[in-house]
């Protein structure tokens, strides 16, 4: 049992780190450590009375103002202890602020409601204060990142830079993603209710995985997930009741209007695989397409092959794919030189050559630009055809460059009520981008389409686009692509996905049911951005499949509410996908040559 004042392992451990790290500080100095100056449980007033709580950072005995540097996170301040550490040690204050009703802040948390115009007060607030020059910047990646757009576009006068990294875009990728909800947002709801952080229950994946299969086993609706976890929501059931990108989602962005009038730099950080790539790029493309010539020129990218986390801590292994020493980019020490050259007249970062920097996969080495537009050199038009059958690995379609000379075409079966697909993923490897088990066995939902072998190794860079001709005989369902590298040894990489929901397929923002037995066109223009240069003698596979996860909002096929429909309400849909001189159904590659 050990003694009763005796340490925790633990914190023997942790002090036993700490004192390493004072050591090493402490090599070949004869001055004091320069540990940063901390100033805990800081309360910053709002206008209505409510006060916001900050952990300040500033560098060791530093008697002069200094540009503030500060993340604004529902994930409890303490969390970003590091960074405060890190920025404070490189000549800026930094601060950790609570929003609204988290952490040691007051006040009621409403998920992206209050973090725009508080954001702004503590800009200023930090403007005043006399350790402060009056430049502020921000930090901070997914929440963090939305809620840089999000003070943005309150123009607060101090703000001089922000650096959203993984940015969530409300009603474009969080808390759906084009149109259809995730289980996971009651898990990250869970994770931010009440005060404190819920680290390990958010952590607990045995016991997520275990409510997620009930809803899905047991074909509940979709809405009664936060009850079903044991979590009561009314977050959560205002989030359901708006699946579609009304005014709910758009007032929490900033408008063409709001990103013209932005003039500030800013530098946009995500990945090949962050799963809020779709919303960073929303913000980028949307600023890029309103602002004024002057602040294009001080908007930057970066599209690293990382995934969420790896946007601000990178990682060489994703899902199983390998990338090269290059992609460990030091973000931290961008950060700074994007800080320095913003806010104290020094020059601009060296890695940012030009206004765009992609990582190229498979080439392994980093691209510039001078804008996404200009990269791809010419497209790759891939037509699907087939001889009547499409529906197995082995016995697939194809994606050819001239067109389809028959009129013969394809179709698959999806029944929501089928739980093989779900009862796969409970067993699922940890190689989520390299795994082919979808595809050995497809359960008759879904097509599947390859190309010729490449004849020389073939650069892609951009987001591809997919135009298919459908027909069902269900008022409604979702329809998910994604597209792979087959390795000449038969290997498979994952590298982008797209999914729609049909009723949304001629808007995001008004739904219309489809007409039973209608060909229709459906233009898939959602996929993520990514860079590979695909070997000599790889294959593209396209796989097109109604989703059915255990990870998704299950689509029961109905043509009601989908979050209020469940298992009594199911139809089987039969798809049917044309390819021929009227209906090209065709597959657009953005190619590089050099």
């Amino acid at each position: 049992m050990g003694k009763k004042n005796a340490m925790p392992s633990k914190i023997l451990k942790a002090l036993a780190l700490g004192m390493g790290a004072f050591a090493a500080n402490l090599h070949g100095q004869t001055s004091e450590p320069s540990a940063p100056d901390l100033a805990w449980g800081v309360q910053i007033p709002m206008h209505d009375g409510v006060t916001l709580n900050a952990t300040i950072y500033r560098p060791h005995g530093s008697s002069r103002p200094l540009p503030v540097v500060f993340t604004f996170t529902p994930y409890i301040s303490d969390s970003y202890h590091a960074r405060g550490m890190y920025f404070a040690q490189h000549g800026y204050v930094y601060a950790l602020v609570d929003v609204r009703g988290r952490g040691n802040s007051k006040g009621q948390f409403d998920p992206f409601r209050t973090e725009g115009a508080d954001g702004a007060e503590v800009v200023e607030w930090f403007a005043k204060q006399p350790w402060s020059n009056g430049k502020v910047a921000m930090w901070g990646g997914s929440y963090a990142g939305f809620d840089q757009w999000a003070v943005a576009k309150e123009f607060p006068p101090h703000l001089a830079t922000i650096v959203p990294a993984a940015s969530g875009h409300p009603g474009v990728d969080f808390p759906h993603d084009r149109n259809v909800f995730a289980p996971y947002i009651v898990q990250w709801l869970t994770f931010t209710s009440g005060v404190t952080g819920q680290g390990n229950l958010f952590g607990d994946a045995a016991f997520w995985n275990a409510k997620f299969w009930d809803l899905y086993s047991k074909h509940l609706p979709f809405r009664s997930l936060d009850s079903l976890v044991g979590n009561p929501s009314s977050v959560f059931q205002t989030w359901v009741s708006h699946p579609a990108r009304d005014t709910r989602w758009t007032g929490l962005n900033p408008s063409p209007e709001q990103h013209h009038r932005l003039t500030i730099p800013v530098l946009t950080i995500t990945g090949a695989y962050d799963d809020d790539q779709l919303g960073a790029l929303t913000y980028y493309k949307e600023h890029i397409a309103n602002a004024t010539p002057e602040a294009r020129a001080r908007h930057y990218l970066i599209i690293g092959p990382w995934d969420h986390a790896g946007t601000r801590t990178p990682s060489r292994e994703v899902g199983g794919v390998q990338f090269g020493e290059a992609s460990l980019l030091d973000l931290n020490q961008l950060h700074v030189a994007w800080y320095d050259w913003t806010m104290k007249q020094g020059p601009r970062p060296s890695f940012l050559s030009q206004r765009v920097a992609y990582y190229l996969m498979g080439a392994e080495e980093w691209r510039f630009a001078g804008s996404l537009d200009e990269i791809a050199t010419g497209t790759l038009q891939l037509f699907l055809q087939s001889a009547g059958l499409a529906n197995d690995l082995y016995a697939s379609g194809s994606l050819a460059e001239s067109r389809p000379a028959s009129s013969l075409k394809d179709s698959y079966v999806y029944d929501p009520l089928d739980l093989r697909p779900g009862a796969r993923e409970l067993t699922a490897s940890a190689n989520y981008l390299t795994d082919q088990a979808d595809l050995q066995d497809t359960f008759g939902n879904g097509l599947i389409y390859h190309t010729a072998p490449f004849p020389a190794a073939t650069e892609i860079t951009g987001q591809l686009k997919l135009t298919v001709w459908l027909s069902m005989d269900v008022p409604d369902t979702d329809i998910q692509a994604t597209v792979y590298e087959i390795l000449p040894d038969g290997r498979s990489i994952r590298l982008t996905q797209d999914r729609m929901r049909a009723r949304y397929r001629t808007s995001f923002t008004t739904g219309t049911l489809v007409r039973p037995g209608v060909a229709e066109r459906y233009d898939f223009e959602g996929f993520t951005f990514f860079s590979r240069q695909i070997a000599k003698g790889s294959r593209l596979r396209l796989f097109i499949r109604s989703p059915n996860s255990i990870g998704l909002e299950k689509n029961y096929n109905a043509g009601g509410v989908v979050a209020e429909e469940s298992g009594k309400d199911a139809r089987t849909a039969h798809i049917t996908l044309y390819h021929d001189s009227e209906h090209p159904s065709k597959l657009e590659v953005p190619i590089v040559r050099r």
